[in-house]
């Protein structure tokens, strides 16, 4: 069980390591960081919940449908209204960049219980391939959600930012769910799909910094 848990939680922290030394113009408070991350992590339950009763109700029909909104919506959604609640309107949340953090944050505890119960439930053996897709493509989700709330709390038109911190993940991870339910010829377009997500994901890092680079001032138009 030591060896499931480690191999569920190690993937997370390492990623969530990784974007956060990211941050080059202020380290964001450990405990908040971390309440994101149990946050996220308290998450799986009541969406888990929720889909059980879709997908027995059969409310959604099978396919694109059910990519987009049994999983993808439901998810990005209380993930998103998680990180608006837990760290958008916090005082230290004071840079662009800080929306990645806790973005990623939020998104890796998600990902980091799933893949727990997940490996509890089949085996260690799915570890790596666990770590490779669900965990970092998580991780990715919450980078681009976390790049557009950085925009939307300092950039005008906030409106804007905050709709696309919502819309483009949830475009994503539905794209992504609905290539892993094409059975037989899954593994050809994953591989593909994680490189754009990657340099996507890369890309907003880099762009939250240069704008974390910035005045104030400058980037409210004040």
């Amino acid at each position: 069980m030591l060896a499931i848990f480690s191999a569920g939680i190690a993937p997370g922290l390492a990623l969530l390591s990784y974007f956060y030394l990211k941050d080059q113009y202020g380290s964001e408070p450990i405990s908040l960081v971390l309440r994101s991350f149990i946050s996220g992590a308290l998450l799986v339950f009541p969406i888990m919940f929720i889909q059980y009763v879709l997908q027995t109700e059969n409310v959604i029909p099978e396919g694109i449908w059910s990519a987009l909104f049994t999983t993808s919506l439901l998810e990005e959604f209380f993930k998103w209204f998680i990180l608006f609640y837990t760290a958008v309107k916090h005082a230290d949340f004071d840079e662009p960049y800080d929306g990645i953090v806790y973005g990623v944050a939020v998104s890796l505890g998600f990902a980091t219980m799933e893949n727990i119960l997940y490996l509890v439930a089949n085996g260690l053996e799915y570890a790596l391939g666990r770590a490779l897709l669900p965990v970092s493509s998580h991780a990715l989700f919450g980078v681009i959600m976390g790049y557009y709330f950085g925009k939307g709390k300092f950039i005008v038109p906030r409106g804007k930012w905050l709709v696309y911190s919502l819309l483009v993940p949830f475009i994503l991870h539905g794209v992504y769910d609905y290539i892993l339910s094409w059975e037989k010829i899954w593994q050809i377009f994953i591989t593909p799909f994680m490189l754009y997500l990657w340099w996507l994901g890369l890309r907003k890092v880099k762009s939250a910094r240069e704008l974390s680079n910035e005045p104030i001032q400058k980037m409210t138009g004040t």
